[in-house]
């Protein structure tokens, strides 16, 4: 299950979303958002309340190769709820 979160993202962006309660991830590709609210849900403990997806671009390589797409996640939990992987 863990499997399908692939990293958090930390960026900028994803720093000032910390603020109003939304956390940013890469996830799966083939998870809808319905699976991603479910795997938050039972991972973390939090009610989810709305999940925001986008696809990012394949980047070329340095050698010629292209890096495979991956899907982002922005997810907003309810007001006081804290994921513990930021606390």
């Amino acid at each position: 299950m863990i499997d399908f979160i692939q990293r958090v993202v930390v960026t900028q962006k994803s720093t000032m979303l910390l603020e109003s309660e939304r956390y940013t991830f890469d996830v799966d590709v083939n998870l809808s958002k319905t699976d991603i609210k479910t795997l938050i849900q039972d991972l973390y403990g939090v009610q989810v309340v709305a999940v925001n997806t986008h696809r990012l671009p394949r980047r070329k390589t340095r050698f010629g190769g292209v890096k495979t797409r991956t899907k982002r996640a922005i997810i907003r939990l309810k007001n006081g709820d804290t994921l513990p992987i930021f606390d």
